[in-house]
Protein backbone atom coordinates (compact mmCIF):
# COMPACT_ATOMS: atom_id res chain seq x y z
CA UNK A 1 0.00 0.00 0.00
CA UNK A 2 0.72 3.62 -1.05
CA UNK A 3 -0.05 6.58 1.97
CA UNK A 4 -1.09 9.28 -0.50
CA UNK A 5 -0.83 12.65 1.78
CA UNK A 6 -4.03 14.71 0.10
CA UNK A 7 -4.54 18.35 0.94
CA UNK A 8 -6.06 21.66 -0.84
CA UNK A 9 -3.98 23.14 -3.75
CA UNK A 10 -4.84 26.86 -4.84
CA UNK A 11 -5.64 26.96 -8.60
CA UNK A 12 -2.54 28.94 -10.21
CA UNK A 13 -0.53 26.12 -8.63
CA UNK A 14 -2.00 23.71 -11.15
CA UNK A 15 -1.80 20.36 -9.43
CA UNK A 16 -0.62 18.15 -12.32
CA UNK A 17 -3.61 15.39 -11.98
CA UNK A 18 -1.19 12.39 -11.68
CA UNK A 19 -0.69 14.08 -7.88
CA UNK A 20 -4.83 14.19 -7.47
CA UNK A 21 -6.21 12.09 -5.79
CA UNK A 22 -9.21 11.01 -8.04
CA UNK A 23 -6.67 9.86 -10.93
CA UNK A 24 -4.68 8.09 -8.42
CA UNK A 25 -7.90 5.72 -7.35
CA UNK A 26 -8.57 5.59 -11.05
CA UNK A 27 -5.45 3.68 -11.71
CA UNK A 28 -6.05 1.53 -8.93
CA UNK A 29 -9.63 0.75 -10.80
CA UNK A 30 -8.15 0.50 -13.93
CA UNK A 31 -5.55 -1.84 -12.65
CA UNK A 32 -5.69 -5.19 -13.86
CA UNK A 33 -4.58 -7.25 -11.12
CA UNK A 34 -6.69 -10.68 -10.29
CA UNK A 35 -8.98 -10.67 -7.33
CA UNK A 36 -7.41 -13.62 -4.81
CA UNK A 37 -9.19 -16.53 -3.44
CA UNK A 38 -10.35 -15.28 -0.26
CA UNK A 39 -11.42 -12.12 -1.02
CA UNK A 40 -13.67 -13.82 -3.55
CA UNK A 41 -15.08 -15.99 -1.16
CA UNK A 42 -15.85 -12.72 0.97
CA UNK A 43 -17.58 -10.90 -2.10
CA UNK A 44 -20.08 -13.80 -2.38
CA UNK A 45 -20.91 -13.41 1.28
CA UNK A 46 -21.83 -9.64 0.99
CA UNK A 47 -24.01 -10.62 -1.70
CA UNK A 48 -26.05 -13.26 0.36
CA UNK A 49 -25.83 -10.78 2.92
CA UNK A 50 -27.27 -7.90 1.03
CA UNK A 51 -29.65 -10.29 -0.80
CA UNK A 52 -30.89 -10.92 3.09
CA UNK A 53 -31.65 -7.83 4.41
CA UNK A 54 -33.05 -6.81 1.06
CA UNK A 55 -36.10 -9.35 0.80
CA UNK A 56 -36.36 -8.89 4.19
CA UNK A 57 -37.73 -5.12 3.00
CA UNK A 58 -39.61 -5.64 0.29
CA UNK A 59 -43.06 -4.39 1.41
CA UNK A 60 -41.86 -1.52 3.86
CA UNK A 61 -42.61 1.80 2.59
CA UNK A 62 -39.07 3.51 1.22
CA UNK A 63 -39.09 0.12 -1.09
CA UNK A 64 -42.45 0.15 -2.22
CA UNK A 65 -42.11 3.94 -3.29
CA UNK A 66 -38.34 3.21 -4.61
CA UNK A 67 -40.16 0.13 -6.91
CA UNK A 68 -42.82 2.45 -7.76
CA UNK A 69 -40.42 5.38 -8.83
CA UNK A 70 -38.28 2.18 -10.70
CA UNK A 71 -40.40 0.67 -12.58
CA UNK A 72 -41.89 3.45 -14.34
CA UNK A 73 -38.49 3.03 -16.41
CA UNK A 74 -38.60 0.02 -18.09
CA UNK A 75 -36.14 -1.25 -20.28
CA UNK A 76 -35.81 -3.77 -22.25
CA UNK A 77 -32.26 -5.83 -21.55
CA UNK A 78 -32.15 -3.78 -18.71
CA UNK A 79 -30.91 -4.55 -15.34
CA UNK A 80 -33.36 -6.18 -12.32
CA UNK A 81 -35.02 -5.91 -8.91
CA UNK A 82 -35.34 -7.97 -5.82
CA UNK A 83 -38.10 -10.03 -5.42
CA UNK A 84 -39.35 -9.08 -8.84
CA UNK A 85 -39.04 -11.38 -11.79
CA UNK A 86 -36.14 -11.56 -13.94
CA UNK A 87 -38.02 -11.01 -17.04
CA UNK A 88 -39.08 -7.34 -15.42
CA UNK A 89 -36.02 -5.31 -16.62
CA UNK A 90 -35.77 -1.52 -15.94
CA UNK A 91 -33.06 0.96 -16.58
CA UNK A 92 -29.78 0.36 -14.65
CA UNK A 93 -29.80 3.71 -12.70
CA UNK A 94 -33.14 2.51 -11.40
CA UNK A 95 -32.59 -0.47 -10.15
CA UNK A 96 -29.59 0.45 -8.30
CA UNK A 97 -31.78 3.17 -6.30
CA UNK A 98 -34.71 0.68 -5.39
CA UNK A 99 -31.96 -2.54 -5.00
CA UNK A 100 -29.55 0.04 -2.99
CA UNK A 101 -32.83 1.08 -0.77
CA UNK A 102 -34.07 -2.58 0.12
CA UNK A 103 -30.57 -3.24 1.05
CA UNK A 104 -29.91 -0.22 3.20
CA UNK A 105 -33.62 0.14 5.06
CA UNK A 106 -33.12 -2.39 7.79
CA UNK A 107 -29.22 -0.99 8.64
CA UNK A 108 -28.63 -4.68 8.51
CA UNK A 109 -25.67 -5.37 6.43
CA UNK A 110 -22.07 -4.81 6.63
CA UNK A 111 -19.58 -2.00 8.10
CA UNK A 112 -16.48 -0.50 8.28
CA UNK A 113 -15.31 1.91 10.78
CA UNK A 114 -12.13 3.98 11.05
CA UNK A 115 -11.76 7.39 10.35
CA UNK A 116 -15.38 7.82 9.78
CA UNK A 117 -18.07 5.13 8.95
CA UNK A 118 -19.77 3.05 6.12
CA UNK A 119 -21.65 0.75 4.74
CA UNK A 120 -19.33 -0.70 1.74
CA UNK A 121 -22.04 -3.12 0.90
CA UNK A 122 -23.96 -0.03 -0.57
CA UNK A 123 -21.51 -0.08 -3.43
CA UNK A 124 -22.94 -3.70 -4.78
CA UNK A 125 -26.25 -2.82 -6.37
CA UNK A 126 -25.05 0.47 -8.78
CA UNK A 127 -22.09 -1.98 -9.88
CA UNK A 128 -24.87 -5.02 -10.13
CA UNK A 129 -27.44 -3.27 -11.92
CA UNK A 130 -24.53 -2.03 -14.42
CA UNK A 131 -23.11 -5.70 -14.67
CA UNK A 132 -26.73 -6.81 -15.99
CA UNK A 133 -27.47 -3.87 -18.26
CA UNK A 134 -24.16 -3.88 -20.37
CA UNK A 135 -23.95 -7.70 -20.21
CA UNK A 136 -20.87 -8.23 -17.75
CA UNK A 137 -20.69 -11.95 -16.34
CA UNK A 138 -19.41 -13.03 -12.77
CA UNK A 139 -15.64 -12.34 -12.92
CA UNK A 140 -16.38 -8.87 -14.10
CA UNK A 141 -18.87 -8.32 -11.45
CA UNK A 142 -16.85 -9.87 -9.07
CA UNK A 143 -13.98 -7.52 -10.37
CA UNK A 144 -16.05 -4.41 -9.68
CA UNK A 145 -17.53 -5.14 -6.29
CA UNK A 146 -14.04 -5.91 -5.16
CA UNK A 147 -12.98 -2.21 -6.52
CA UNK A 148 -15.86 -0.98 -4.86
CA UNK A 149 -14.80 -2.28 -1.43
CA UNK A 150 -11.17 -0.92 -1.82
CA UNK A 151 -11.81 2.59 -2.49
CA UNK A 152 -14.57 3.21 -0.17
CA UNK A 153 -12.39 1.07 2.40
CA UNK A 154 -9.69 3.38 2.02
CA UNK A 155 -11.48 6.53 1.85
CA UNK A 156 -13.16 6.15 5.25
CA UNK A 157 -9.49 5.26 7.06
CA UNK A 158 -8.27 8.61 5.44
CA UNK A 159 -10.89 11.10 5.02
CA UNK A 160 -13.32 11.71 8.18
CA UNK A 161 -16.45 13.16 6.95
CA UNK A 162 -18.98 13.11 10.00
CA UNK A 163 -16.75 15.81 11.95
CA UNK A 164 -17.93 18.18 9.01
CA UNK A 165 -21.45 17.64 9.31
CA UNK A 166 -21.27 15.70 5.72
CA UNK A 167 -22.62 12.37 5.14
CA UNK A 168 -21.16 9.54 4.67
CA UNK A 169 -22.42 8.89 1.21
CA UNK A 170 -19.78 10.92 -0.72
CA UNK A 171 -17.85 8.39 -0.60
CA UNK A 172 -19.93 6.12 -2.31
CA UNK A 173 -19.90 8.53 -5.42
CA UNK A 174 -16.09 7.86 -5.97
CA UNK A 175 -16.49 4.21 -4.84
CA UNK A 176 -19.15 3.17 -7.14
CA UNK A 177 -18.07 5.37 -9.64
CA UNK A 178 -14.51 3.15 -9.50
CA UNK A 179 -15.91 -0.03 -9.40
CA UNK A 180 -18.30 0.40 -12.69
CA UNK A 181 -14.99 1.64 -14.30
CA UNK A 182 -13.53 -1.48 -13.45
CA UNK A 183 -16.84 -3.20 -14.14
CA UNK A 184 -16.77 -1.90 -17.70
CA UNK A 185 -12.82 -2.31 -18.26
CA UNK A 186 -13.17 1.62 -19.21
CA UNK A 187 -9.68 3.52 -19.18
CA UNK A 188 -7.95 5.38 -16.56
CA UNK A 189 -9.46 9.12 -18.00
CA UNK A 190 -12.72 8.10 -18.05
CA UNK A 191 -12.91 7.25 -14.74
CA UNK A 192 -10.97 9.80 -13.73
CA UNK A 193 -13.55 11.83 -14.72
CA UNK A 194 -16.17 9.87 -13.37
CA UNK A 195 -14.99 9.44 -10.20
CA UNK A 196 -14.88 13.36 -9.97
CA UNK A 197 -18.52 13.32 -11.02
CA UNK A 198 -19.62 11.08 -8.62
CA UNK A 199 -18.07 12.70 -5.39
CA UNK A 200 -18.79 16.33 -6.68
CA UNK A 201 -22.47 15.15 -6.96
CA UNK A 202 -23.23 13.32 -4.31
CA UNK A 203 -21.65 15.70 -1.28
CA UNK A 204 -24.27 16.32 1.02
CA UNK A 205 -24.99 17.18 4.86
CA UNK A 206 -25.19 14.68 7.91
CA UNK A 207 -29.11 15.81 8.36
CA UNK A 208 -30.00 12.53 7.43
CA UNK A 209 -28.98 11.06 10.60
CA UNK A 210 -29.61 14.29 13.34
CA UNK A 211 -32.70 14.94 14.73
CA UNK A 212 -35.83 13.12 13.45
CA UNK A 213 -34.64 10.90 11.01
CA UNK A 214 -36.87 9.61 8.09
CA UNK A 215 -36.51 7.38 5.29
CA UNK A 216 -34.11 9.25 3.52
CA UNK A 217 -31.40 7.13 5.69
CA UNK A 218 -32.29 4.50 3.58
CA UNK A 219 -32.91 6.06 -0.08
CA UNK A 220 -29.43 8.22 0.72
CA UNK A 221 -26.38 5.35 -0.62
CA UNK A 222 -28.89 4.42 -2.86
CA UNK A 223 -29.15 7.91 -4.36
CA UNK A 224 -25.30 7.89 -4.63
CA UNK A 225 -25.08 4.48 -6.47
CA UNK A 226 -28.00 5.69 -9.05
CA UNK A 227 -26.02 9.09 -9.40
CA UNK A 228 -22.96 7.24 -9.92
CA UNK A 229 -23.90 5.26 -13.09
CA UNK A 230 -25.22 9.11 -14.52
CA UNK A 231 -21.70 10.20 -13.74
CA UNK A 232 -20.10 7.19 -15.31
CA UNK A 233 -22.81 7.06 -18.17
CA UNK A 234 -21.80 11.10 -19.06
CA UNK A 235 -18.18 10.75 -19.19
CA UNK A 236 -18.42 7.71 -21.01
CA UNK A 237 -20.07 10.38 -23.74
CA UNK A 238 -17.10 12.50 -23.58
CA UNK A 239 -17.83 14.86 -20.95
CA UNK A 240 -15.80 16.29 -18.32
CA UNK A 241 -15.73 17.42 -14.26
CA UNK A 242 -15.17 19.52 -11.61
CA UNK A 243 -11.42 19.06 -11.35
CA UNK A 244 -9.42 18.67 -9.13
CA UNK A 245 -12.29 17.83 -7.45
CA UNK A 246 -10.55 16.78 -3.83
CA UNK A 247 -7.55 19.20 -4.39
CA UNK A 248 -9.28 22.46 -5.90
CA UNK A 249 -9.39 25.82 -4.51
CA UNK A 250 -13.17 26.41 -4.14
CA UNK A 251 -13.03 22.31 -3.75
CA UNK A 252 -14.21 19.83 -1.13
CA UNK A 253 -11.31 19.78 1.07
CA UNK A 254 -10.53 23.29 1.01
CA UNK A 255 -14.03 24.43 1.68
CA UNK A 256 -15.76 21.72 2.98
CA UNK A 257 -13.67 19.55 5.32
CA UNK A 258 -10.40 20.61 7.12
CA UNK A 259 -9.20 23.61 4.69
CA UNK A 260 -13.11 24.98 5.80
CA UNK A 261 -11.48 24.73 9.60
CA UNK A 262 -8.70 26.30 9.07
CA UNK A 263 -9.99 28.75 7.27
CA UNK A 264 -12.21 29.70 10.31
CA UNK A 265 -9.04 29.06 12.52
CA UNK A 266 -7.43 32.08 10.82
CA UNK A 267 -4.85 29.94 9.32
CA UNK A 268 -3.84 28.87 5.42
CA UNK A 269 -6.82 26.16 4.07
CA UNK A 270 -4.25 24.96 1.88
CA UNK A 271 -2.21 23.47 5.18
CA UNK A 272 -3.83 20.59 6.79
CA UNK A 273 -3.49 16.71 4.88
CA UNK A 274 -5.34 14.00 4.56
CA UNK A 275 -3.62 10.61 3.98
CA UNK A 276 -5.20 7.86 2.22
CA UNK A 277 -3.71 4.67 1.53
CA UNK A 278 -4.19 2.69 -2.13
CA UNK A 279 -3.04 -0.48 -3.16
CA UNK A 280 0.64 -0.15 -5.84
CA UNK A 281 0.09 -0.93 -9.41
CA UNK A 282 0.12 -4.64 -9.56
CA UNK A 283 -0.98 -5.10 -5.62
CA UNK A 284 -4.59 -7.07 -4.78
CA UNK A 285 -7.47 -5.66 -3.75
CA UNK A 286 -8.01 -7.11 -0.13
CA UNK A 287 -9.78 -4.13 1.72
CA UNK A 288 -13.22 -6.29 1.64
CA UNK A 289 -11.86 -8.14 4.45
CA UNK A 290 -11.15 -5.25 6.35
CA UNK A 291 -15.33 -5.28 6.71
CA UNK A 292 -17.48 -6.49 9.09
CA UNK A 293 -21.29 -7.76 9.10
CA UNK A 294 -24.09 -7.25 11.67
CA UNK A 295 -25.35 -9.88 13.20
CA UNK A 296 -28.46 -7.11 15.16
CA UNK A 297 -30.61 -5.00 12.73
CA UNK A 298 -29.08 -1.55 14.65
CA UNK A 299 -25.57 0.74 13.99
CA UNK A 300 -23.25 -0.56 14.13
CA UNK A 301 -21.21 0.87 16.96
CA UNK A 302 -24.87 -1.04 19.05
CA UNK A 303 -23.49 -4.65 18.20
CA UNK A 304 -21.51 -5.25 20.87
CA UNK A 305 -23.36 -3.22 23.42
CA UNK A 306 -26.19 -5.67 22.27
CA UNK A 307 -24.33 -8.26 23.21
CA UNK A 308 -23.42 -7.59 26.01
CA UNK A 309 -27.00 -6.48 26.89
CA UNK A 310 -27.92 -9.67 26.82
CA UNK A 311 -25.45 -10.78 29.08
CA UNK A 312 -25.94 -8.16 31.94
CA UNK A 313 -29.68 -8.61 31.57
CA UNK A 314 -29.94 -11.75 33.29
CA UNK A 315 -27.96 -10.28 36.25
CA UNK A 316 -30.41 -7.40 36.91
CA UNK A 317 -33.16 -9.16 37.45
CA UNK A 318 -35.94 -6.80 38.43
CA UNK A 319 -35.33 -3.45 35.95
CA UNK A 320 -37.48 -1.10 37.99
CA UNK A 321 -34.69 -1.26 40.65
CA UNK A 322 -32.35 0.43 38.16
CA UNK A 323 -31.34 3.40 39.29
CA UNK A 324 -29.08 4.36 36.33
CA UNK A 325 -27.06 3.37 33.51
CA UNK A 326 -24.31 4.47 32.24
CA UNK A 327 -22.27 3.74 29.31
CA UNK A 328 -18.87 4.97 28.86
CA UNK A 329 -17.83 4.33 25.24
CA UNK A 330 -16.11 6.37 22.56
CA UNK A 331 -16.65 9.96 21.14
CA UNK A 332 -18.11 8.78 18.11
CA UNK A 333 -20.79 6.31 19.93
CA UNK A 334 -21.78 8.74 22.63
CA UNK A 335 -21.77 11.98 20.35
CA UNK A 336 -23.80 10.15 17.04
CA UNK A 337 -26.25 7.46 18.82
CA UNK A 338 -25.45 8.35 22.56
CA UNK A 339 -26.56 11.25 24.89
CA UNK A 340 -24.11 13.38 23.50
CA UNK A 341 -25.78 14.25 20.32
CA UNK A 342 -28.35 16.44 22.22
CA UNK A 343 -31.20 14.92 20.24
CA UNK A 344 -34.48 14.78 22.48
CA UNK A 345 -35.89 12.60 19.87
CA UNK A 346 -33.41 9.95 21.08
CA UNK A 347 -35.30 9.86 24.12
CA UNK A 348 -38.57 10.04 22.46
CA UNK A 349 -41.09 6.73 22.66
CA UNK A 350 -43.02 8.20 19.15
CA UNK A 351 -39.74 8.46 17.75
CA UNK A 352 -39.46 6.79 13.75
CA UNK A 353 -37.70 3.62 13.46
CA UNK A 354 -34.96 5.42 11.85
CA UNK A 355 -34.47 7.54 14.97
CA UNK A 356 -34.48 4.75 17.51
CA UNK A 357 -31.91 2.85 15.33
CA UNK A 358 -29.55 5.77 16.04
CA UNK A 359 -30.07 5.74 19.89
CA UNK A 360 -27.97 3.52 21.84
CA UNK A 361 -30.07 4.52 24.77
CA UNK A 362 -33.20 2.36 23.64
CA UNK A 363 -31.35 0.09 22.00
CA UNK A 364 -29.97 -1.10 25.14
CA UNK A 365 -32.93 -0.88 27.40
CA UNK A 366 -34.43 -3.18 25.03
CA UNK A 367 -31.89 -5.41 24.64
CA UNK A 368 -31.15 -5.87 28.05
CA UNK A 369 -35.00 -6.62 29.23
CA UNK A 370 -36.01 -8.81 25.96
CA UNK A 371 -32.60 -10.65 26.21
CA UNK A 372 -33.23 -10.49 21.72
CA UNK A 373 -33.14 -8.40 19.38
CA UNK A 374 -35.50 -8.18 16.08
CA UNK A 375 -35.53 -6.54 13.22
CA UNK A 376 -39.19 -5.75 13.31
CA UNK A 377 -40.21 -6.54 17.03
CA UNK A 378 -37.64 -4.28 18.74
CA UNK A 379 -38.43 -1.11 16.89
CA UNK A 380 -42.44 -1.91 16.87
CA UNK A 381 -44.58 1.33 18.03
CA UNK A 382 -46.06 -0.54 20.77
CA UNK A 383 -42.29 -2.09 21.91
CA UNK A 384 -41.07 1.49 22.38
CA UNK A 385 -44.35 2.94 23.74
CA UNK A 386 -44.02 0.43 26.62
CA UNK A 387 -44.27 2.25 29.77
CA UNK A 388 -41.33 0.11 31.85
CA UNK A 389 -39.24 0.22 29.11
CA UNK A 390 -39.82 3.90 28.59
CA UNK A 391 -38.78 4.24 32.52
CA UNK A 392 -35.60 2.20 32.33
CA UNK A 393 -34.59 3.64 28.63
CA UNK A 394 -34.78 6.96 30.08
CA UNK A 395 -32.29 6.05 32.91
CA UNK A 396 -29.79 5.18 30.30
CA UNK A 397 -26.65 7.90 29.77
CA UNK A 398 -23.13 8.30 27.67
CA UNK A 399 -20.53 9.45 28.32
CA UNK A 400 -17.03 9.90 26.31
CA UNK A 401 -14.00 8.27 27.62
CA UNK A 402 -10.73 8.79 26.48
CA UNK A 403 -9.67 5.30 25.99
CA UNK A 404 -12.74 4.07 23.90
CA UNK A 405 -11.87 6.83 21.62
CA UNK A 406 -8.32 5.73 20.94
CA UNK A 407 -9.84 2.27 20.80
CA UNK A 408 -12.25 3.16 18.08
CA UNK A 409 -9.53 5.33 15.66
CA UNK A 410 -6.72 2.42 16.79
CA UNK A 411 -5.23 0.99 13.72
CA UNK A 412 -3.89 -2.02 14.86
CA UNK A 413 -6.80 -4.52 14.43
CA UNK A 414 -6.25 -6.52 18.01
CA UNK A 415 -7.23 -2.95 20.26
CA UNK A 416 -9.82 -1.70 17.62
CA UNK A 417 -12.56 -1.37 19.62
CA UNK A 418 -16.48 -0.25 19.22
CA UNK A 419 -17.99 -0.91 22.16
CA UNK A 420 -18.19 0.62 26.03
CA UNK A 421 -18.07 -0.38 29.64
CA UNK A 422 -21.16 -0.09 31.58
CA UNK A 423 -22.04 1.02 34.81
CA UNK A 424 -25.92 -0.13 36.14
CA UNK A 425 -26.64 1.27 39.47
CA UNK A 426 -29.37 -0.03 41.28
CA UNK A 427 -31.53 1.77 43.86
CA UNK A 428 -29.63 -0.07 46.65
CA UNK A 429 -26.14 1.24 45.74
CA UNK A 430 -25.19 -1.94 44.21
CA UNK A 431 -23.11 -1.60 41.25
CA UNK A 432 -23.35 -4.27 37.85
CA UNK A 433 -20.47 -3.50 35.47
CA UNK A 434 -19.26 -4.85 32.70
CA UNK A 435 -17.62 -4.46 29.42
CA UNK A 436 -17.10 -5.30 25.48
CA UNK A 437 -14.99 -4.21 23.10
CA UNK A 438 -16.60 -5.82 19.60
CA UNK A 439 -19.57 -7.92 18.40
CA UNK A 440 -20.01 -11.26 18.36
CA UNK A 441 -20.01 -12.18 14.92
CA UNK A 442 -16.90 -9.36 14.52
CA UNK A 443 -13.90 -11.49 12.84
CA UNK A 444 -12.42 -11.02 16.00
CA UNK A 445 -15.40 -11.84 18.37
CA UNK A 446 -16.49 -14.94 19.74
CA UNK A 447 -19.02 -16.11 17.11
CA UNK A 448 -17.43 -14.76 13.60
CA UNK A 449 -19.26 -14.95 10.56
CA UNK A 450 -18.87 -17.39 8.21
CA UNK A 451 -20.41 -18.63 5.13
CA UNK A 452 -22.60 -20.57 7.26
CA UNK A 453 -23.87 -17.66 9.25
CA UNK A 454 -23.98 -15.90 6.22
CA UNK A 455 -26.34 -18.61 5.06
CA UNK A 456 -28.11 -18.46 8.24
CA UNK A 457 -29.10 -15.26 8.35
CA UNK A 458 -30.28 -15.18 4.46
CA UNK A 459 -32.42 -18.39 5.70
CA UNK A 460 -33.79 -16.71 8.98
CA UNK A 461 -34.73 -13.47 7.30
CA UNK A 462 -36.11 -14.75 4.50
CA UNK A 463 -37.92 -18.29 5.43
CA UNK A 464 -41.25 -16.63 4.90
CA UNK A 465 -41.09 -14.41 1.80
CA UNK A 466 -39.28 -16.91 -0.30
CA UNK A 467 -40.10 -20.34 -1.67
CA UNK A 468 -37.65 -23.00 -0.39
CA UNK A 469 -36.33 -23.67 -4.40
CA UNK A 470 -36.01 -19.86 -5.26
CA UNK A 471 -33.63 -19.81 -1.69
CA UNK A 472 -31.82 -22.59 -3.15
CA UNK A 473 -31.19 -21.43 -6.51
CA UNK A 474 -30.50 -18.01 -5.40
CA UNK A 475 -27.33 -19.21 -2.76
CA UNK A 476 -26.02 -21.95 -5.21
CA UNK A 477 -25.90 -19.83 -8.11
CA UNK A 478 -24.23 -17.01 -5.83
CA UNK A 479 -21.78 -19.31 -4.78
CA UNK A 480 -20.59 -20.04 -8.21
CA UNK A 481 -19.97 -16.07 -8.45
CA UNK A 482 -16.62 -16.27 -10.44
CA UNK A 483 -17.51 -18.67 -12.73
CA UNK A 484 -21.23 -16.96 -13.54
CA UNK A 485 -22.25 -16.51 -17.70
CA UNK A 486 -23.88 -12.69 -18.41
CA UNK A 487 -27.30 -14.56 -18.63
CA UNK A 488 -26.51 -16.48 -15.05
CA UNK A 489 -25.56 -12.59 -13.79
CA UNK A 490 -29.07 -11.05 -15.00
CA UNK A 491 -31.19 -13.88 -12.68
CA UNK A 492 -28.82 -13.47 -9.21
CA UNK A 493 -31.31 -11.24 -7.68
CA UNK A 494 -33.96 -13.91 -5.87
CA UNK A 495 -37.56 -13.64 -6.90
CA UNK A 496 -40.19 -13.25 -4.98
CA UNK A 497 -43.70 -15.42 -5.18
CA UNK A 498 -46.22 -14.23 -7.25
CA UNK A 499 -48.22 -11.54 -5.35
CA UNK A 500 -46.23 -11.13 -2.41
CA UNK A 501 -44.97 -7.45 -3.76
CA UNK A 502 -47.22 -4.75 -2.59
CA UNK A 503 -47.41 -2.08 -4.32
CA UNK A 504 -47.39 2.12 -3.42
CA UNK A 505 -51.07 3.52 -5.10
CA UNK A 506 -49.55 6.77 -4.43
CA UNK A 507 -49.23 8.87 -7.43
CA UNK A 508 -45.92 10.61 -8.24
CA UNK A 509 -44.51 12.42 -11.35
CA UNK A 510 -43.55 9.28 -13.16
Amino acid sequence: MIDHKVHASPSKAELPREKQLAWKMAEVAADPVEVESDVTDMVINRIIDNASVAIASLNRGPIKSARAMACAHPRSGGATMFGAPADKKICAEWAAWVNGTAVRELDFHDTFLAADYSHPGDNIPPILAVAQQCGKDGRDLLRGITTGYEIQVNLVKGICLHEHKIDHIAHIGPSATAGIGTLLGLDKEVIFQSIQQGLHCTVTTRQSRKGEISSWKAFAPAYAGKTAIEAVDRCMRGEGAPSPIYEGEDSVLSFILNGRTARDQGRSPYDPAYTVPLPRAGEAKRAILDTYTKEHSAEYQSQALIDLAFRMGKEIGDFDKVKSIVLHTSHHTHNVIGTGAGDPQKMDPNSSRETLDHSIMYIFAVALQDGEWHHVRSYAPERAKRKDTVRLWHKVSTIEDPEWTRRYHSHDPNEKAFGARVVVTLEDGRVIEDELGIANAHPFGARPFGRNEYIKKFKTLTAEILDSAESKRFLELVQRLPDLSAEEVVSINPVAPAGYLEENDAKGIF
